[in-house]
């Protein structure tokens, strides 16, 4: 699972990557409040035909009782404020300077993770967030102090998807696909709500109109679905840093469809990038814990030393997604901060695989 969720990480940061510098195309003749919207929006109509067919089986367990302040969460600062602010310092900045910032999301989904949600982060984990920001840093040697106004509003986004990030990644009555198609049906309608209170003039019969539900049902509906599914399985910090590829997708977008150039320190700060990646997914820590009887839905299989329920048909080792249940269980092994290892460690006899 663990390699699983690096390919859906890798693949959900470029996904999103992408999307930077095609924004910025869209903003031509769409606000910042539409754009953000729009862009949601696709990320709920790719997964409407899903909901469709199982909307009994995601919408029964626990969505009212224990996932209703996570998912005012997810949709607040995932799916409004989140959009808003990137949105709104690309319209003042140039894509390549925006997709720079972007780094900062991991920093501040680090911060998160540590002082809040009880992610415990190894000391390779820790070089890997050093050596992404490190990276982040040295790419912005390209950049001049212009723009400040729209870098403080893209900290403001990464903050506020670092905050989302969490709440996704432990969030687990509801598939991340619902989880989504929530967020995106709530947070696109506000803010296409507000761009056409806002700005009378918009015209929202025109090509770009399109283009923006399409770039939203790939690189936010799909991508935020690969990011979910990798964070619930490695933690939403190491997801995180699968996801800070994306900056450089973006970088690259920039390169191609913008004429903004590549040079020697794109190249040396992807290479550590991919040093802190490689880092950030060395195997954990391990200890002595107990896990409480719960009831969840995540994508799982059964070759680890959490899932016992039985299927007719189905190889243990395939991972699907369904609501089940676990009894408690007491035991020891390694263990990345997933669903089912958000525990405190005061107290603990552990081990470090440092």
């Amino acid at each position: 699972m663990q390699q699983k969720a690096i390919v859906f990480g890798l693949l959900a940061g470029l996904l999103f990557g992408i999307a930077t510098p095609i924004s910025k195309l869209l903003l031509s003749s769409l606000s910042s409040y539409t754009v953000a919207g729009l862009l949601y929006f696709g990320a709920a109509v790719v997964f409407f035909p899903y909901i469709i067919l199982n909307y009994k089986a995601e919408f029964s367990l626990s969505l009212l009782q224990n996932n209703g302040l996570k998912l005012l969460g997810i949709i607040v600062f995932g799916g409004i404020l989140g959009p808003l602010f990137l949105l709104a310092g690309l319209k003042s900045a140039n894509s390549a300077s925006v997709s720079i910032w972007l780094n900062f999301e991991l920093v501040a989904t680090a911060l998160l993770g540590v002082l809040i949600f009880k992610e415990h982060l190894s000391k390779h984990a820790l070089i890997g967030v050093l050596l992404t920001l490190l990276s982040g840093i040295m790419i912005s040697f390209n950049e001049d102090m212009t723009g400040l106004k729209a870098g403080i509003l893209i900290i403001f986004a990464c903050v506020s998807w670092g905050i989302d990030n969490h709440l996704t990644s432990i969030i687990d009555g509801i598939s991340s696909k619902a989880t989504t198609f929530i967020k995106g049906l709530v947070g696109g309608a506000l803010n296409i709500t507000v761009g056409i209170i806002l700005y009378t003039d918009t015209n929202l019969l025109q090509m770009n109109v399109l283009i923006a539900i399409v770039l939203g049902m790939v690189s936010y509906g799909i991508s935020i679905v690969l990011y979910i599914s990798a964070s619930q399985i490695i933690g939403a910090t190491r997801g995180q840093i699968l996801f800070s590829t994306s900056p450089f997708w973006g970088i690259a977008g920039a390169a191609l469809l913008l004429s903004e150039t590549i040079n020697w320190t794109t190249i040396v700060s992807f290479a550590l990038l991919s040093v802190g990646i490689a880092f950030s997914n060395i195997q954990g820590h391990g200890h002595y814990h107990r896990h409480a009887k719960i009831g969840h839905i995540h994508l799982h299989h059964h070759i680890d030393d959490h899932h016992f329920h039985e299927h007719e048909n189905l190889d243990e080792a395939i991972p699907h997604i369904h609501i089940h249940s676990h009894e408690p269980l007491y035991h020891d092994h390694d263990h990345f901060p997933d669903l089912h290892h958000r525990h405190e460690h005061e107290n603990h006899r552990y081990r470090i695989y440092d």
